[in-house]
């Protein structure tokens, strides 16, 4: 199994950066696709971004496609999100997670579909 700790979350205005990372331990980190979830107060946990175990395949929700962008580093074990032109709705508290892949062109949405979790990283944008 896989241990995965996030990290790269704050406060930050509309408009503005963040990057996320993701550091992953236990088993090897290329034999699984990762993804990148989220979740609100009151609301349910939704899928952010999905990349594939060679790195060569992601996928986006259409609310953060253009403006997110997903990316793994296998010789580090980490998984980043890199969020640009941040809104007041992207405020949640974000969640990476891995699934076991038998191919590697694999992506997968649902959260039913992920086998581990972090624990999460806070991001705020305020206004």
């Amino acid at each position: 199994q896989v241990q995965l700790i996030e990290s790269g979350g704050g406060l930050v205005q509309a408009g503005g950066s963040l990057r996320l990372s993701c550091a992953a331990s236990g088993d090897t980190f290329s034999r699984y696709a990762m993804g990148w979830f989220r979740q609100a107060p009151g609301k349910e946990r939704e899928f952010v971004a999905a990349i594939a175990r060679l790195g060569d395949t992601t996928d986006y929700a259409d609310s953060v496609k253009a403006r997110f962008t997903i990316s793994r580093d296998d010789a580090k074990h980490t998984l980043y999100l890199r969020m640009g032109s941040l809104k007041p709705e992207d405020t949640a508290m974000y969640y990476c997670a891995a699934t076991h892949a038998i191919t590697t062109w694999t992506l997968k949405r649902a959260v039913g579909q992920y086998d581990y979790w972090g624990q999460g990283t806070q991001v705020t944008v305020s206004l």
